[in-house]
């Protein structure tokens, strides 16, 4: 089977050089990239980091000049690249790397055209533009970076000097708990404020509901299947954003009983 090919096309004005690696290892693992394009009013110190980095990555930076003061003219250019790209017919699909929800129209146009369309951005990101995707992933939760959103960690009174382990969430959190498993050194309100990320709680009743639909006779669904059922449920669904490597990790993590196949190449899951 042919491999899906894809453009990927970068907001420079609102992506951080410090995820480019993670960029391109997330794209790798859904098709060849066909194109690479960033951006930018090339001029300005801003994007100085980019300039070091494109001849690495083979990225072409487009060049656009602000017209004005308080217009993006960036946002235009990359959106009448997309248009110009899709009317090729050489690609599959578009990656689109911003955190700003101008593009959210695109993303929905795209789709409309039957292209698969990856977003990638902060976790701060706007559900509107999350929701136009037919994925998204959020670049500063699975490279486990923060970048510029990073605060330091505060330590409660009397905590003793050491390192501290991670400790998975519980499956029977209560409501007011964070919605997701912190990073280390990092609070639990530093991710959530501004997040579209769901919470654990909305994705275990999800996983409940999938069980309860999609089980066998015994109870048994198999874990693939509920990873799959998650993705098209929850565009944004990354087990690494909950501080888990795997799906079955976070299954395991959130209570769900596991039972690995007698050739040990698939897990089942009950509650």
């Amino acid at each position: 089977m042919e491999e899906l090919k894809f453009a990927v096309l970068i907001d420079g004005d609102n992506s951080s050089s410090q995820y480019i690696g993670t960029i391109m290892e997330e794209m790798a693992k859904e098709g060849v990239i066909t194109y690479k394009r960033i951006y930018g009013d090339f001029t300005q110190t801003n994007l100085n980091p980019w300039k070091k980095i494109l001849l690495e990555n083979s990225i072409t930076p487009m060049q656009q000049y602000a017209y004005t003061t308080g217009k993006n003219a960036t946002d235009s250019a990359m959106i009448i690249d997309a248009m110009d790209i899709l009317y090729t017919g050489k690609v599959n699909g578009f990656c689109l790397v911003s955190s700003d929800s101008d593009f959210t129209k695109l993303a929905a146009r795209l789709r409309e055209a039957g292209m698969i369309v990856i977003g990638m951005g902060k976790k701060s990101t706007p559900k509107p533009f999350i929701a136009a995707c037919s994925k998204f992933k959020y670049l500063d939760l699975i490279s486990g970076e923060d970048g510029e959103d990073k605060k330091p960690a505060k330590k409660p009174a009397g905590e003793k000097t050491g390192k501290t382990k991670k400790t998975p969430p519980s499956a029977k959190a209560p409501d007011t708990a964070p919605s997701s498993a912190t990073a280390e050194g990092e609070k639990p309100t530093d991710r959530d404020e501004q997040s579209s990320l769901p919470s654990l709680k909305q994705v275990k009743q999800i996983i409940d509901k999938i069980i309860d639909e999609h089980s066998d006779p015994e109870g048994w669904v198999l874990a693939s299947v509920i990873g799959d059922f998650l993705q098209k449920t929850l565009v944004d669904f990354d087990s690494r954003n909950y501080n888990y490597k795997r799906t079955i990790d976070l299954l395991k993590g959130l209570g769900y009983k596991a039972e690995l196949s007698a050739d040990k190449s698939t897990y089942k899951i009950s509650k």
